[in-house]
């Protein structure tokens, strides 16, 4: 989620679009023999520059941000909740209202000051207090009752049972609250964490630089010695980079290179499933897409599961709900009723002449990140509305305009726009964010107001901790999506990472916003001489 935690945040999209990557990889910090003891990691975007993570909500800039700050709890390889600087599990009292958290006595930040309830409290109110992109991740808290006990006790007031709090929100990283509000600007940008590695430098879309912090409370160790992060937007861009040894590990190894890459000596590649969820998004605000019949024949104009079997391989997994299966197959066991529309270019048709109020004047946009298979499927669907007989175009836009562009809900700008999500280990974390109508023009497009249950089932579900009652409101919501469409699931992207074989113990995370993850229990990265 992203402070992802895994807690997915606002506008905390696993989108492949921000600043353009103006860097120039001059050559890898462990040298082609893995000589060095600095790891050279490219990403496909530069961090959008927010490293504080009561603030941040780019996965990029989190990347960053996993190395430099720990978590009250932190998720393992199976995306389950594991103490960090909490000294054990959550207490719950007060039917699921209050939450009583011990903290580990020997913590502490870069610059000596113990981590205490006071940093905790402050993480989890700032964001509702600051009313920063986070705060629907947090703003069932109340404020007034969150407060320390003690110096390593702190006490979680929550307005409302939230079923989702302890394997969600517990998963905050924590911030060093004096010296935050001593300077919030010069936080954001030299942050003082408590995690494995201290933030040493950073040049807006060139390069981030964290140094291994030797005094490190925690065990293990860091085996590196430094981390620099670059960006190389584009996927031959960081391909050809791995293949030159001119970095050490790339991130998202393009679907078409997979086959090159693991056949050549002395790469390796990394995949892992993730919760992922990368979805086409109509206008229910303004335009023809307000109409579901419209909404419906343009997602029987094409196959996703085609488009997603050559365009990611192996790389992704087809999506017919807004839950990716990694987190279904957490014992949900949806019951879905409603049958997503499949390629049925008669039927597109038959439902578009319906639908359209002007079909000879509809020339739809649609809007996506630079990214080479999120442009791929917006030309999919223009060639396929090309060929019943409609003029649509594809507009690739930077993260940040697509960003401020998605949320206007005016049709001139976008009919369909095409993002991505990544959350945690709970539908709350899609449901709320991507389809409640208090996000509305904050992290979702889309304005669908639904029916009369719609947005009072997301809520309710919740606002309350009884997982079968949950399961039930979820249900129908799912149903009501794939009937009504104003959002197209389209696949679940896994994680993958490419090495040079000198590059050692990695493992990529599920959650995106941990890779690399560098110092674990299950793995310590390091670099063989």
């Amino acid at each position: 989620m992203v402070h992802d935690q895994l807690t997915a945040t606002r506008r905390q999209l696993l989108a492949s679009g921000a600043a353009v990557s103006t860097a120039v990889v001059a050559g890898c910090i462990g040298g082609e023999e893995g000589t060095g003891e600095g790891l050279l990691y490219t990403q496909e975007v530069n961090p959008e520059g927010d490293f504080d993570p009561v603030i941040s909500n780019d996965a990029y800039s989190a990347q960053v941000i996993h190395q430099v700050f720990d978590g009250l709890y932190e998720y393992d390889y199976d995306l389950e909740v594991q103490p960090k600087l909490a000294a054990g599990e959550p207490e719950e009292e007060r039917d699921g209202e209050r939450y009583i958290i011990e903290l580990v006595e020997d913590a502490e930040f870069h610059n000596g000051d113990p981590v205490t309830a006071e940093d905790v409290v402050h993480s989890f109110t700032a964001p509702i207090e600051e009313d920063t992109d986070n705060r629907p991740e947090y703003d069932f808290i109340d404020v007034d009752g969150t407060e320390p006990v003690d110096e390593h006790t702190v006490q979680i007031d929550l307005e409302h049972p939230y079923g989702a709090f302890p394997t969600l929100t517990v998963a905050t990283y924590v911030v060093n609250a004096d010296v935050r509000t001593d300077d919030p600007d010069a936080y954001n940008t030299d942050p003082v964490g408590s995690g494995p590695f201290t933030f040493e430098d950073w040049a807006s879309d060139e390069f981030v630089e964290l140094e291994a912090w030797d005094d490190y409370w925690d065990n293990p160790q860091p085996e590196l010695e430094s981390i620099r992060f670059e960006a190389a937007e584009d996927d031959a861009g960081r391909v050809s980079q791995i293949l030159a040894g001119d970095t050490d590990a790339i991130a998202t190894v393009p679907p078409e290179d997979w086959d090159q890459l693991e056949g050549e000596e002395g790469i390796d590649v990394h995949r892992t499933e993730s919760p992922s969820y990368q979805y086409v998004a109509f206008n229910c605000n303004e335009g023809e897409t307000t109409d579901p019949d419209v909404r419906r024949g343009i997602a029987h104009a094409f196959s996703m599961s085609e488009f997603v079997d050559a365009n990611l391989g192996e790389s992704a997994t087809p999506m017919e709900t807004p839950i990716p299966p990694i987190v279904d197959d957490l014992g949900w066991d949806f019951s879905i009723e409603e049958e997503p529309p499949g390629y049925d270019p008669d039927e597109a048709q038959s439902l578009l002449e319906s639908g359209l109020d002007d079909p000879d004047d509809w020339n739809p946009t649609i809007i996506v990140p630079p990214d080479d298979v999120r442009i791929a499927l917006g030309e999919l669907i223009v060639s396929r509305l090309d060929e019943l007989g409609y003029d649509a175009e594809v507009q690739s836009l930077d993260f940040a305009t697509l960003t401020d562009t998605y949320i206007s809900g005016d049709a001139d700008d976008y009919e369909m726009y095409i993002l991505g999500w990544t959350g945690g280990p709970d539908p709350d974390v899609y449901f709320y964010n991507l389809f409640h109508e208090e996000n509305a023009g904050v992290t979702q497009g889309h304005f669908y107001e639904g029916s009369d249950d719609f947005h009072d089932n997301i809520l309710e579900a919740r606002e309350t901790a009884d997982q079968d009652d949950r399961r039930e409101r979820y249900t129908e919501v799912i149903n009501e999506i794939i009937e009504e469409m104003p959002v197209m699931p389209a696949y679940s992207e896994h994680n993958t990472i490419a090495t040079q074989e000198y590059v050692q113990d990695v493992q990529p995370h599920p959650n995106v916003s941990y890779n690399p993850e560098l110092v674990s229990e299950a793995n310590n990265v390091s670099l063989e001489e």
